[in-house]
């Protein structure tokens, strides 16, 4: 059928003369082009779109594994540990685990009586990242610190028997 014989409005085709069999396609040609045909051309770059997406970085931080036995502590989003007390643990040989479920930059350092534990900081920069180390602690309190300057409200309480 003639194209000048139908009416393309709104992906809708009405037949003026004539009759129309069952399908856009079968009853005449759109000289702007199938809508369909643009369909084709496009639908291996969503496919592709949606495969590298599949493969790409996700909002989950990926699993983190530490030896058994290890304390793990995780900073959380607005600034926080992800709780306000930690243990007990057994005094000596402590392994500590640092986990970064935030945005931005922690440490985490220890103090026993307002007194920096020596020879201990943990370190996690990014979302997703992980530190960890062994320290010996006494029996006492002692407080989870990050000194990150703002993050002044990052503080916990670690009990150790």
């Amino acid at each position: 059928m003639d194209a000048a014989k139908c009416d393309f409005t709104n992906a809708v085709v009405r037949v003026t003369n004539g009759t129309c069999r069952s399908t856009y396609q079968q009853c005449c040609s759109d000289p702007r082009g199938s809508k369909f045909g643009l369909m084709k051309r496009i639908a291996p770059l969503f496919a592709s779109l949606g495969l590298l997406a599949a493969c790409g970085s996700g909002t989950t931080a990926p699993t983190t594994t530490f030896a058994p036995g290890t304390m793990v502590v995780t900073a959380v989003q607005s600034l926080k540990f992800d709780a306000a007390e930690y243990g007990p643990v057994k005094a000596g040989e402590v392994t500590i685990g640092y986990v970064n479920e935030d945005s931005v930059r922690h440490t985490l350092i220890l103090a026993k009586d307002k007194v920096k534990v020596p020879n201990f900081k943990l370190v996690i920069a990014q979302k997703g990242s992980a530190d960890s180390a062994p320290v010996t602690l006494e029996k006492g309190t002692y407080t989870l610190i990050c000194d990150v300057p703002g993050h002044t409200n990052m503080k916990a309480t670690l009990t150790v028997e």
